[in-house]
């Protein structure tokens, strides 16, 4: 995936926020229109700065690749960037910085994404090039080559060579989920993308890269209209092409927990990711799932740093994640996922009965008004701050647009948010994060391992 994007000045990512009449709810502006070739075109008008995000998102990800092209959605994220006919490599990157921009991608389970941020006098030259590696890229030997080796790279960088190897949100996956869409590497196998041909690479553009396949979300110093328009002229004339079915990854919650043991020659502490499947997008039980995951494990005023981290003084530290994704970004089987360091005297399942300690604690105490309250404003606070920066609005909104089939989302979360009761808590708790429901690595340096291997349950 392309690197993180950073040094973005202020006035490039954002302005203030411009509230609506009602009390200080932001109802942010949504504009949708669908183009003759199936392009859906999302427009969000806030002229608070000259400035306009742009965001792409595709609906391929590595759980909708086919088998036998493990990393393909990933490699085409970097292939994107190789140029065309009409802009060789390294055109796109030079336009856009040189317009004082910035841009970038990332592969996730049911998406690719690719977002730029640049002056609004910068946007038809980016809404140009966007529509021109629609059309085609510049397939060849050498650039396919290329980035095969970059992308192996990468695994080797982020995975291979690192310690712990993404256990958290890669292997955790591999473990709990049944189907092969969702538990197969979507880095992909050196085997696979080896094995790629250009030809196999020009099938998958045509198959996944057309219009109809595709969310263009413009925020910023743009109306509706011109959004509408431009969007028109740079891409109305993109032919539809036909997709391919979306495979079958739906798979209930599971019902026998699973414990695995890992060897990791680079660690210098053991780790452990304790995971549970998420309720559906769109589920009832989602924003209450939201709230809940917050309340866990987001900061240090958590019940589960607090516990573990403050009061135990087992763990070292304490994180949480949705997949690759975010608790409202997914549209198939989702993982909630704890991760934490842990001490070298202490063990995994003293780490899961204190998390089980403190779930039991709200299954059966539930949530007071206080804390509740303040859980839902940091959640609250958490996601218009991310609406804020214009590519990431873009971004959210085509997202939104992609995988619920309304960007109008965006104005129902909060609502959704505020609705959640401690009721709601209280339910999700006794529904999801339940051992049946458990996946669990136990990540252990291999000098540690080897100390007490006897004493650890092997994997099932």
């Amino acid at each position: 995936m392309k690197s993180l994007l950073a040094g973005v000045l202020p006035w490039l990512l954002a302005a203030a926020p411009a509230f609506a009449s009602e009390g200080d709810r932001w109802e942010i502006p949504v504009a949708v229109k669908k183009l003759d070739n199936g392009l859906t075109v999302v427009v969000s008008e806030d002229r608070s700065s000259p400035v306009v995000g742009v965001s792409v998102v595709y609906g391929i990800g590595m759980r909708l690749e086919p088998r036998n092209r493990t990393g393909f959605a990933h490699l085409f994220e970097h292939l994107m960037f190789e140029g065309s006919e009409n802009a060789p490599e390294g055109t796109f990157d030079r336009v856009i910085t040189g317009g004082g921009g910035r841009n970038n991608g990332s592969t996730r389970p049911d998406f690719t994404n690719y977002i730029e941020v640049a002056p609004s006098s910068a946007l038809e030259p980016i809404l140009w090039l966007e529509a021109d590696r629609m059309r085609m890229l510049d397939f060849n030997p050498a650039t396919l080559k290329n980035q095969q080796d970059v992308v192996k790279e990468e695994i080797r960088v982020n995975v291979q060579n690192q310690p712990y190897g993404g256990f958290m949100w890669l292997d955790i996956g591999f473990e709990a989920f049944e189907k092969w869409e969702n538990n197969h590497d979507g880095y992909g196998s050196f085997e696979d993308l080896e094995a790629a041909t250009l030809d196999d690479v020009r099938a998958f553009h045509r198959d996944y890269y057309g219009p109809n396949n595709a969310v263009l979300a413009l925020a910023g110093d743009i109306s509706p209209e011109e959004g509408f328009a431009l969007a028109q002229k740079y891409f109305g004339d993109i032919p539809a092409r036909p997709v391919p079915p979306a495979p079958d990854f739906s798979e209930g919650l599971n019902t026998r927990e699973k414990h695995v043991v890992q060897a990791d020659k680079l660690a210098q502490v053991p780790a452990v990711a304790i995971a549970w499947k998420m309720p559906g997008r769109g589920s009832p039980d989602q924003p209450a799932m939201a709230v809940l995951g917050a309340l866990l494990a987001n900061g240090d005023a958590s019940r589960l740093y607090q516990g573990l981290v403050k009061g135990r003084e087992l763990a070292l530290n304490v994180d949480s994640l949705y997949g690759l994704t975010s608790e409202w970004e997914y549209n198939g089987p989702t993982l909630y996922t704890v991760f934490a360091l842990y001490k070298p005297d202490t063990d995994a399942h003293a780490i899961v009965r204190a998390v089980d300690e403190e779930i039991a604690r709200i299954v059966s105490e539930g949530v007071d008004d206080a804390t509740l309250a303040r859980t839902r404003t940091a959640l609250l606070a958490d996601w218009y701050n991310g609406m804020e920066p214009f590519i990431s609005r873009a971004d959210t909104l085509a997202k939104l647009q992609l995988l619920w089939g309304d960007a109008g989302v965006a104005n129902r979360i909060p609502d959704w948010i505020e609705a959640v009761t401690s009721a709601d808590v209280q339910r999700a708790a006794r529904t999801y994060l339940v051992a049946p429901n458990r996946t669990v690595i136990d990540r252990v340096p291999e000098a540690l391992l080897a100390a007490r291997r006897d004493d650890v349950p092997q994997a099932e």
